[in-house]
């Protein structure tokens, strides 16, 4: 299981992925035959601390700067973003066969460290989690936003993706500050094993990381079995959106960062606040037939480039 911090300026988030899945000393050990069922998330909805208030008056206008400067753009990139199949494989991977982070101690630190390929080998069932601070009106919203994204990650890496609470395997929740403490023991339940440094990554992130990411794999494999995404339930729209689209992204094991990936959200400027072209291309080179879970990233490598001359040429320009 692992964690990868995502530790954006200004903003943040943070992918716990097997780390978004390897072994990691994030997680401790998994327990035996620890294969928890779906949790349901809190229904009853009261007001939110002052803390909590604090926190979105300030992700209010951290997004309002971000679109001042003309961050958190909305389109999938275009003639200002060009990207080659040569430069499409470099970030491929950067991104998909590097981890970013690794603990020190109940916490975590930059590292970049190569990782064999890792994915999904079994399909996903996403749920949508909320605490106790989310409204009805948002949480309509916020389901039907994850469960039209989840439709469109599925159509990119044909992987079979529903959202349902029915024994779910990817928990998309969306915790306030305030949920901190309520959800530690169902976060170990759906994560056996998770280390502090995870559990603190997941529930209590400096302010400057907005939401992460973190899953587990099936036994030894790089073969990813478990997910959960904490988006901040105090975030406004956008920065609700950006967190959606990269967390569930790199969910799919996309787990590093580069700051030459572009048109990209994955990396640390902020430019993209959604799924660019660019990032559908990585995901679909990702998941490949000619590319092997658990490929060493030398033999993955030349494979990706192989695979990112072919779509390159097929995708419009």
């Amino acid at each position: 299981m692992k964690l990868i911090d995502k530790a954006k300026k200004p903003l943040g988030t943070l992918c716990l992925v097997g780390l978004v899945g390897c072994t990691s000393p994030l997680w401790e050990s998994e327990g035996p035959n620890a294969r928890p069922d779906g949790v349901s998330g809190i229904t009853e909805v009261v007001p939110p601390s002052e803390e909590s208030i604090a926190l979105a008056t300030y992700y209010q206008r951290l997004q309002n700067d971000l679109l001042t400067q003309g961050l958190l753009r909305t389109d999938g990139g275009g003639v200002d973003t060009p990207f080659t199949d040569t430069i499409l494989t470099r970030n491929f991977v950067r991104i998909a066969l590097f981890d970013e982070y690794v603990t020190d101690g109940d916490f975590l630190k930059p590292q970049a460290t190569l990782s064999d390929l890792r994915r999904w080998g079994k399909p996903i069932r996403m749920s949508v989690v909320f605490g106790k601070t989310v409204t009805e009106e948002q949480k309509i919203k916020d389901r039907a936003e994850v469960t039209a994204y989840a439709e469109r990650l599925a159509r990119l890496t044909g992987l079979d993706i529903t959202v349902t609470d029915e024994n779910p395997n990817f928990h998309v929740m969306f915790l306030s500050v305030d949920d901190a403490d309520a959800f530690e023991e169902r976060i170990k339940m759906l994560l056996p094993g998770i280390a502090r440094s995870g559990l603190n990554a997941l529930l209590r992130p400096p302010r400057d990381q907005q939401c992460v990411v973190a899953g587990s794999f099936e036994g030894d494999s790089s073969r990813y079995d478990r997910a959960v995404a904490v988006v901040r339930s105090e975030h406004p729209d956008m920065l609700r959106t950006a967190c959606i689209h990269e967390e569930l992204a790199q969910g799919l094991v996309l787990a590093n960062d580069s700051p030459q990936a572009r048109p990209s959200i994955f990396n640390d400027d902020e430019e993209f606040g959604r799924l660019t072209t660019h990032g559908e291309l990585l995901l679909k080179i990702l998941y490949d037939p000619r590319l092997e879970t658990g490929m060493a990233p030398a033999e993955a490598a030349p494979i990706a480039r192989m695979i990112a001359r072919d779509i390159t040429a097929a995708t419009p320009s």
